[in-house]
């Protein structure tokens, strides 16, 4: 047992009635009347340790009302758990740590299933051509052909379809510059042959002419 504790000192020093009178003040009316006045239980009402005498000469409920206006009285903030580990440990698998072998409770394609991946792929691809479709970048028919070729797992990302889409429309450049270029080589020879055709035909009629004579 130890005897040196203040409850068993005896009266003879002087600066015992001084230790207890400062150290030792009991508040707890003043406790039971700011859990009143703030609706809460004692447990949450936090009297200010450097203002005790003030709060000690506080005997109403009036008189807690001003030290909790003053901020010498207020209620304790409902106890919870903190999200700060939580965050941390978010904010890290974001940067993928935390997904080892050891981590993992389930298999791939419970994890992520291939079904879902096909979706966003189907989607991302098929918001792409309507894009390029209402803004006149292909056409109706190329628009169709990417279509059905997209649904046929042709294009694994955006960027192979948008590569394939710019040599295409290259490809059909190309194949439009031939075709009129080809055309016109087609008038060209028509004209020759139509010409030709005359000036044989001229001869002739002079040469049936001259023999008539």
């Amino acid at each position: 047992m130890n005897y040196n504790s203040p409850r068993h000192a005896t009266n003879t020093s002087p600066l015992l009635p001084f230790y207890f009178s400062v150290y030792r003040a009991n508040l707890t009316t003043q406790k039971r009347l700011a859990a009143s006045v703030l609706k809460c239980g004692e447990r949450k009402v936090w009297l200010d340790p450097n203002e005790v005498t003030e709060i000690a000469q506080a005997n109403s409920r009036q008189n807690i009302r001003k030290l909790v206006k003053s901020g010498l009285i207020f209620k304790k903030p409902q106890a919870s758990a903190s999200r700060f580990r939580a965050r941390e440990h978010t904010a890290a698998k974001r940067l993928g740590r935390h997904s080892g072998h050891g981590r993992r409770k389930g298999t791939a394609e419970a994890r992520m299933p291939t079904s879902v991946l096909w979706m966003r792929r189907m989607r991302v691809l098929r918001s792409l051509l309507r894009k390029y479709r209402e803004q006149g970048k292909i056409d109706r028919h190329m628009y169709h052909e990417l279509y059905l070729k997209s649904k046929g797992n042709v294009f694994k990302n955006k960027r192979v379809l948008m590569e394939y889409i710019h040599k295409a429309k290259t490809e059909q450049a190309r194949v439009k510059l031939l075709n009129d270029q080809a055309e016109a080589q087609r008038q060209r020879n028509k004209a020759a042959r139509e010409r030709r055709a005359q000036r044989v035909a001229a001869k002739r009629e002079a040469i049936i002419s001259g023999d008539q004579e």
